[in-house]
């Protein structure tokens, strides 16, 4: 849901962007690019809007990509913090495009492998890297 949002906001100010509701500037004395005589010349006019469409296509997939691996920590530090067996307070848990790295010390093995577990049973993750140290 919050994903949806975020693309819908970032859609809608482009919208208005591009409409004309963003910050006017004066005109500008030259000729814009890609102009003869005052004629926009359509070819050009595709590139750069490819390009820009390009730009912001990248901007969105990072800002996601972003919100997705800190939803990732946040479910399995949840899961951890519900768990009996597992002590989160000295566990790390970090994510990087699906790749979830556990790093801190556990009290024993049965913690070590209920914690990796959980991890690796949530959904999103792609594979789980182990740092995690036994006492």
């Amino acid at each position: 849901m919050l994903r949806f949002l975020l693309v819908v906001v970032v859609l809608g100010l482009l919208v208005a962007w591009f409409v004309g509701y963003g910050p006017h500037r004066a005109p500008a004395a030259v000729p814009a690019s890609g102009t003869t005589n005052g004629v926009v010349d359509p070819q050009t006019a595709r590139q750069r809007g490819a390009e820009l469409g390009e730009q912001v296509a990248n901007g969105v997939n990072r800002v996601v990509q972003t919100i997705d691996d800190a939803t990732l920590t946040a479910k399995i530090k949840s899961k951890m913090a519900l768990d009996d067996l597992v002590r989160v307070r000295q566990l790390d848990v970090d994510s990087r495009d699906g790749v979830i790295t556990l790093t801190g010390q556990v009290g024993n093995e049965a913690e070590h492998q209920r914690a990796l577990q959980l991890a690796r049973e949530t959904a999103g993750v792609r594979s789980v890297v182990d740092r995690l140290a036994v006492r």
